[in-house]
């Protein structure tokens, strides 16, 4: 068994030109590349039981050879993946089923009766690899760089394959993402978190790739700066499988919700005081903002059955298409992945940053909501019309307590935090309509958020949280 650690990024035809002949990797090329076809069948039951269990099983042909390979399951965040791996050279293009023992083979399948396995589809592309050597900090590192290019087909249906595979030989998983890093800064390169085998699965079940990485058990105990590290990685990983799965199927749902969790994104970096400090966030915020800006108007104007809401949902394709064709998305995500591997945002920050890091997720949770509300300026009956504008400006406010409260209320101790998420949400929509309505319109909804403005002061949790 060999435990495999690769980043695996979604690349365009021109791209893979570029990558052949990019001076970084020329530099650390051990010879020439080398390229060849490489014939992957993939077998399970027609229940789909090795797919429910999140193994793959597959024969692959390499010129004369033929290797037998499972992998077990692994979650895989803006591209990088570590599972167990095991390849056994076999004499045909046919399963061994004497290699299926108790050593590799998951518990959950042990009930299976392993003749029942059949072909389920194939996955067959060229591969242009090379060996790539560097020293890093003193320690060697070699990487396998594949260029992979040809398409799965399952059932009839098809999709191509078009991908940058950095596997790591030896070294920390840091190097494979600093050389992902490098290359981003010139090639548009998408972190892409589907294998070839699930992308299989998925031409039979679109909806079997699964969107979301598993939850996280946080407790009283849990820790401000474990906090950061498991929710940063929770929110890149669901950005990139939606991104993922609206490029697979163009759903205007998933557009919506990878607009939600691009500004969840955004949010995360403001809610942690000086345990996350401006400076350490300074790098990702922009570009953020950038999406955000560039998808939340479609998605508010997407709403509406007029001619300007069909003509928001036809654009969403295109404004998706030129943002993950921008090197700045790759250059945002694979950063954003080394950063929280590497715990970045402890590198230098202030001693109060320290003590803020070390405190349980109960005490930080209401003392961050506390400061959010007690700063929040909500519409009140006496309020001026012309006051809306300032009203307006408090939604990235509200965008940083959705995400805390959508996060975390179960850890927040005060009266009814469900109650308070809600009406809070009911504010920040009517907000986000303000705009878009016609301006005969505008007097009502004017109503409405100073209505929304006293019921939040009514509630028990806001007296609560602004005694």
């Amino acid at each position: 068994m060999a435990q495999e650690t690769e980043i695996k990024l979604r690349i365009s035809p021109d791209a893979m030109n570029a990558l052949r002949t990019h001076p970084l990797l020329t530099e650390r090329r051990q010879g020439d590349w080398k390229t060849g076809t490489l014939y992957n069948q993939y077998y399970d039951t027609a229940n789909r039981d090795l797919a429910a269990a999140r193994v793959a099983l597959r024969v692959r042909r390499d010129g004369d050879q033929f290797i037998q390979t499972l992998k077990s399951s692994g979650q895989s965040v803006a591209g990088l993946s570590e599972r167990s791996e095991w390849d056994w050279p076999v004499s045909a293009a046919s399963l061994d089923l004497t290699l299926l023992d108790d050593s590799c083979w998951p518990a959950s399948l042990a009930p299976l009766d392993n003749l029942h396995l059949l072909p389920v589809f194939t996955t067959d592309f060229q591969r242009t690899k090379a060996l790539l050597r560097w020293e890093r900090d003193g320690e060697t590192v070699e990487v396998e760089a594949a260029l992979d290019q040809g398409k799965v087909v399952a059932d009839g249906r098809e999709e191509p394959i078009c991908e940058l595979e950095l596997e790591l030989r030896s070294g920390p998983a840091a190097a494979v993402l600093e050389l992902a890093v490098a290359l981003a800064q010139d090639v548009a390169l998408m972190p892409c978190d589907i294998s070839k085998a699930e992308r299989g699965y998925r031409l039979y079940d679109p909806s079997s790739y699964e969107l979301g990485l598993d939850a996280q058990a946080w407790s009283a105990d849990t820790r401000v700066d474990e906090i950061i590290g498991s929710a940063g990685w929770q929110l890149l990983g669901h950005t990139q499988r939606l991104a993922e799965q609206y490029r697979f199927g163009g759903q205007w749902k998933l557009f919506r919700e990878l607009t939600t969790q691009l500004t969840n994104l955004r949010a995360f970096f403001g809610v942690f005081d000086l345990a996350l400090p401006r400076s350490a966030a300074q790098p990702f915020t922009p570009a953020l903002d950038h999406l955000v800006n560039r998808c939340r108007p479609l998605v508010l104007a997407g709403w509406s059955d007029d001619e300007e809401g069909r003509s928001a949902r036809e654009q969403a394709p295109v404004v998706f298409e030129q943002m993950v064709a921008d090197p700045r998305w790759g250059q945002l995500f694979i950063s954003l992945a080394l950063w929280l591997h590497t715990a970045g945002w402890k590198h230098n920050r202030p001693p109060r940053g320290e003590r803020v890091g070390d405190l349980t997720l109960p005490r930080w949770l209401l003392a961050a909501v506390a400061r959010e509300i007690q700063e929040l300026r909500v519409p009140h009956h006496n309020d001026p019309d012309s006051d809306v504008n300032e009203w307006m400006d408090q939604q990235p406010r509200l965008g940083r307590l959705h995400f805390l409260l959508a996060t975390f209320r179960d850890h927040l101790e005060t009266p009814e935090p469900n109650r308070l998420f809600g009406e809070l949400n009911k504010l920040q929509a009517l907000l986000e309509q303000y705009p878009l309505v016609e301006e005969e319109l505008r007097p009502a909804l004017l109503i409405a958020l100073r209505k929304q403005g006293q019921r939040l002061r009514k509630l028990d949790a806001w007296r609560a949280l602004n005694s």
